[in-house]
């Protein structure tokens, strides 16, 4: 089977530029089922329901997120009545929503975990331990994770911690795509960063004035998102629905 995976989708922008793209991406690289980051993908920040649906729209088959996952109140109902769109699971229990999900295809099931990593974010659940929870109670060999985090030394280390017991360990979060796609020894598929799709001469999407104001000044600042063309990051693995191995993987920037 082959996974298209798209880094955090940022903005209204960000998602117009998808739109533009994803089917002939889907027919290029022959893809089998599609997760799209959405975290950002709501216009100001946050996910939304209109940006929500969109990505479903789109083709999304599962839709993560991350540490802007309840910047939306209004966004609650949809976690708890939606089984693709995902939280990270290492918010504490009773929280709205589900952390992972298992996607039922008929002939291959693929379960697709959203994990936050805590150097540098909140101080969530170890993610660590949460994976050897999750691991315990999934029923398929085909597990993609998104793991949302900030420090690389923490994606590295739960990359190779999880090799061998997940398909795929995909990095989000700093919108800037990593160029050390590997398959890892136990057959994992891995990368500290898929990268964004949204404005390329940007901060991270953000209007790039705006972003250099706040860091000059640490004054509060107002962002809004750049109007500069968008590229589109991503990456397509290729495994064996059989074992849950990964074959191969290959970064995706498209301008």
């Amino acid at each position: 089977m082959r996974l298209l995976f798209l880094g955090d989708v940022v903005g209204a922008s960000g998602v117009d530029f998808l739109e533009k793209n994803i089917y002939k991406l889907k027919k290029d690289y022959s893809v089998d089922f599609t997760i799209v980051n959405g975290e950002n993908s709501a216009k100001g920040n946050g996910i939304s329901p209109k940006s929500f649906n969109d990505l479903v729209r789109l083709g999304a088959d599962v839709v993560t997120t991350g540490n802007h996952c309840f910047r939306r109140k209004e966004m609650e109902e949809l976690y708890d009545s939606n089984d693709i769109l995902l939280r990270p699971a290492n918010f504490p229990e009773g929280v709205v929503g589900r952390g992972y999900t298992v996607i039922d295809l008929g002939r291959v099931s693929i379960a697709v975990i959203n994990l936050m990593g805590t150097v540098y974010l909140d101080a969530l659940d170890n993610p660590f331990n949460v994976m050897d929870r999750l691991l315990e109670k999934i029923g398929t060999v085909n597990i993609i994770v998104d793991l949302h985090a900030e420090a690389t030394a923490e994606k590295k280390a739960l990359g190779h911690y999880l090799d061998g017991k997940v398909t795929a360990v995909l990095g989000t979060h700093t919108h800037v795509q990593t160029a050390d796609e590997a398959i890892l020894p136990g057959g994992t598929a891995y990368i500290t960063d898929v990268g964004m799709t949204g404005a390329e001469l940007s901060v991270l999407g953000v209007e790039t004035s705006l972003a250099i104001d706040k860091l000059r000044t640490h004054c509060p600042v107002t962002f809004r998102e750049s109007t500069n063309p968008c590229f589109l990051n991503a990456v397509c693995v290729e495994f064996n629905e059989n074992t849950g191995r990964a074959v191969s993987i290959e970064r995706i920037q498209l301008r």
